[in-house]
């Protein structure tokens, strides 16, 4: 069988809005595949219970009545007395600042979308250290989620040290064969599996780059889940880099948004190519209170869904086994975060398919959509997401869930 690796590059497009139910809410019907979607979202949206409730899958309503519960709440995550933002102060300047804090840099800014934070980011750093060569793996997001924007809007580079389904070693960062001026670190490697280093790995691999006299960029936007897996906080994680991009809507909930966070000096630059690349929006309010709100409600609670998602993992692997289901890989064995991939050698449609009957005929949502990949033919996977609303379920409650899929799997 073909490596990960070489299978999760061919389903690369996953990261969009099929992936999430985003986009699902409705529109003039074009056809079959719009009815499938409208018909995966009714049937996540109806069940009574669920590993994880995408934000994406609320109707334009409910995401109405959550901006106006938080802006009801006791304590409300912004002064609401404050006037508007506009082009980024007030409630975005408040973001900025609570973001830095909470990350332990000097400073932080607000950019629409985690895209633009990164481009601009690794085109400061091109500029900065005169090398416009970033060493990042070829599962990274700008390498397979951006549409070659790299080389086509910042004319920089980008080389491999290593195509193992893991970021590189210190050892692989230090023999590689060609410079670099930026070393981009996706923390976690989503599209291998949401993997991480151990921390005493994380330390040599950023070592090695320093040897090099290279700078190192994290891409964090699942960043906030680490803590766990490196038994360190965030801000000394976050110190082993010279800049870090978080999102908003990834992990803790917000509507949308990044920041990027490092000195002073790097992310008042930052500022000013955000304004060139279009990123100095008008009013930004929403996403901004969505956002606060996600670090109150969801970053404290990050822990306890990581610590659940092991029960969750352990739970479909022993399911699985005792069904007599044949070749299966829950990867990691043991999640690295709250996030994780299940593979099964059964055709994507027919894992789907048997995901949404499960919710309409049980008021139950396991898995959500299956993908299909590059490598042997008949082979698909699905990430799992462990949020709170997994919490109340225990390892029986997984495992009568999975088999209730697996009667439902017509490959």
């Amino acid at each position: 069988m073909a490596d990960i690796n070489e299978q999760v590059r061919g389903a690369a497009a996953h990261d969009g809005p099929e992936d999430t139910g985003q986009g699902e809410t409705g529109g003039a019907d074009r056809g079959p595949e719009d009815a499938a979607r409208l018909r995966r979202l009714a049937a996540w949206r109806g069940s009574a219970r669920a590993l994880w409730r995408a934000p994406m899958d609320r109707t334009l309503g409910e995401q109405l009545a959550e901006l106006a519960a938080l802006a009801a709440a006791e304590e409300p995550a912004a002064d609401l007395g404050a006037p508007v933002d506009i082009y980024g102060d007030g409630i975005v300047a408040a973001l900025e600042r609570r973001v830095a804090e909470v990350l332990g840099t000097e400073a932080a800014a607000y950019f629409p979308t985690g895209t633009m934070a990164q481009q601009i980011a690794l085109r400061c750093w091109a500029g900065r250290t005169g090398s416009p060569t970033v060493a990042l793996h070829p599962l990274a997001h700008p390498e397979v989620h951006e549409r070659g924007a790299l080389t086509t809007v910042s004319g920089l580079r980008t080389v491999h040290p290593t195509n193992e389904p893991r970021l590189p070693t210190a050892e692989e960062i230090r023999g590689f064969d060609e410079p670099f001026g930026t070393l981009m670190l996706e923390l976690p490697l989503r599209d291998a599996g949401f993997v991480l280093p151990t921390w005493e790995e994380l330390e040599a691999v950023v070592a090695a780059a320093r040897e090099r006299d290279a700078v190192v960029h994290f891409d964090g936007a699942r960043l906030w889940e680490c803590t766990s897996r490196f038994g360190r906080e965030l801000p000394e994680i976050t110190a082993l880099a010279d800049s870090v991009y978080v999102s908003f809507y990834k992990t803790l909930g917000g509507i949308s948004g990044a920041a990027l966070a490092g000195s002073a000096s790097f992310v008042e630059e930052a500022r000013a190519w955000r304004h060139r690349y279009g990123g100095q929006i008008f009013q930004q309010f929403p996403a901004a209170l969505s956002a606060l709100g996600g670090l109150d409600r969801e970053l404290p609670a990050l822990p306890s869904y990581v610590a659940h998602a092991r029960t969750v993992a352990g739970a479909l692997a022993e399911g699985f086994a005792e069904a007599g289901t044949g070749w299966f890989r829950v990867h990691p064995e043991e999640p690295h975060t709250h996030q994780f991939q299940v593979w099964l050698p059964y055709g994507a449609d027919a894992l789907t398919e048997a995901s949404v009957r499960l919710a309409e005929e049980t008021d139950v949502t396991l898995f959500r959509r299956w993908f299909a990949a590059d490598g042997p033919p008949g082979v698909s996977f699905t990430e799992v997401t462990v949020a709170r609303e997994a919490l109340e379920w225990t390892a029986a409650d997984v495992k009568a869930a999975l088999a209730a899929f697996l009667e439902r799997v017509n490959p």
